[in-house]
């Protein structure tokens, strides 16, 4: 028997959804619970081949946990190092290394430290701050939020300098980015689960919080082509930053997806939130997701960060290692193939030869790195099956676009999104937490 369990907060609806989906799918062989945890040994076995994240972005002590779980073995869905390493800003940056559009972003100094830093500790920092240049640069009006955070805390909109000012002198600590509004015609919300299964859900950041009005199941919100832009550009975000559960968010102008919000391991799945229609999507993907990761080989221990922060599927190291193999023997074959014949020719035959040699197992060494790189899932280049305007596979699964009503995608601004803009991209190239 495998053991799946859920460690969540407020909500209540997906929890159990998704244990009852899971045990009814698993037939006493899978069984799924809430996580019970108190004091946690440093060693010892953990009682979970699988744990799925839902609140540990806000108790730290989950956090240490769920890492304590992945050091034994366990399967922690969304991997506890890399979400402890990430931060929006650093999404913001990667995105536009991918080709995703993003709206032109700054990253602020703190207003304020903590006990112990004084001018001293600061003197690399540029004072006084441009200001005039990042209001230039970003213009307005614009969205101040916290380069790390999550569920619309600390999120204001300004639309002068005056008003950043006085937005920014309350931010205390907290790290804050300045980001474009977007004036959007059109604005999603996209889950991806498994980095594989793409859900376009029609979304309208200025209607209340469990009004009912959030999300509208509609089809045919986004054209055919827009919906194929916005699926890869998800996959492609999602593939390069590792998470197996995560939302991101697009505002839509004059046709093109600017990425606002990609960093929601924990995204909302209440039925009064999103609905019966994503809820349902949303267990179902997850439950899929679970039985995957279970019957995947675990790999042998390696205690390593690199490791932790990216475990690579046991049939891919054995896969590597034999890839690894060939290129030590290609690399060793300037002295290993050459006959005596060739031995005793003049030396710049020889050196000729074993230079042809050394460029093979060039070749083969940089075949064994991309391998290991595409099957740990390190490789951030799209699919080439979304290379081209096909729909991804994951939005043709099943169906995968959902909108609100044309009524509720009119011209509007962000009261509290932020939704910027950024360079036009193509498309070649390429809770909540």
């Amino acid at each position: 028997m495998k053991k799946v369990g859920l460690l969540v907060g407020r909500e209540r609806t997906f929890p159990v959804s998704l244990i009852e989906s899971i045990n009814e799918r698993g037939g006493g062989e899978v069984v799924a619970e809430l996580v019970k945890v108190g004091g946690v040994r440093h060693e010892g076995p953990i009682d979970y081949d699988l744990i799925i994240d839902r609140i540990s972005h806000e108790v730290p002590f989950y956090r240490a946990f769920l890492k304590r779980a992945a050091l034994d073995g366990a399967v922690v869905i969304n991997n506890p190092f890399w979400w402890s390493a990430d931060d929006k800003f650093f999404n913001f940056s990667l995105a536009t290394k991918l080709g995703v559009a993003i709206p032109r972003t700054v990253l602020l100094p703190q207003k304020s430290y903590i006990e112990g830093i004084t001018g001293e500790s600061l003197r690399n920092l540029e004072f006084p701050l441009d200001w005039q240049a990042i209001a230039d640069y970003v213009g307005f009006p614009a969205i101040i939020k916290p380069f790390d955070g999550g569920g619309w805390k600390n999120v204001s909109r300004v639309d002068s300098l005056e008003e950043l000012w006085t937005v920014y002198d309350t931010t205390g600590t907290l790290c804050m980015t300045l980001q474009e509004l977007i004036d959007w015609d059109q604005f999603v919300r996209c889950y991806c689960i498994g980095q594989e299964d793409v859900m376009v859900m029609p979304y309208d950041p200025r209607k209340g919080y469990l009004s009912g009005e959030q999300y509208v199941h509609n089809p045919t919100y986004l054209s055919a082509d827009l919906a194929a832009r916005v699926g890869r550009d998800v996959l492609t975000l999602n593939r390069a930053l590792g998470y197996d559960i995560n939302t991101v968010e697009f505002a839509i102008k004059d046709e093109v997806p600017y990425a606002i919000d990609f960093m929601n391991p924990a995204p909302d799945a209440e039925v009064a939130s999103v609905g019966e229609f994503y809820h349902n999507w949303l267990t179902n993907a997850v439950t899929d997701l679970v039985f995957r990761r279970l019957a995947e080989p675990r790999p042998e221990a390696r205690y390593r960060w690199d490791a932790l922060l990216n475990p690579m599927p046991a049939a891919a190291q054995t896969a590597t290692q034999t890839l690894a193999a060939a290129a030590s023997a290609a690399q060793s074959a300037a002295e290993a193939v050459l006959p005596q014949s060739v031995r005793d020719a003049a030396g710049n035959v020889v050196e000729s030869v074993s230079e042809f040699l050394g460029q093979a197992g060039v070749v083969v060494s940089g075949i064994v790195d991309a391998v290991a790189e595409r099957a740990a899932g390190d490789d951030p280049r799209p699919d080439p099956q979304l290379a081209g305007d096909t729909a991804p596979k994951a939005a043709t699964k099943r169906p995968r676009t959902a909108a609100a009503p044309k009524k509720g995608a009119g011209k509007g601004s962000v009261k509290r999104a932020a939704a910027p803009r950024h360079k036009k991209s193509t498309t070649e190239g390429a809770d909540e937490g």
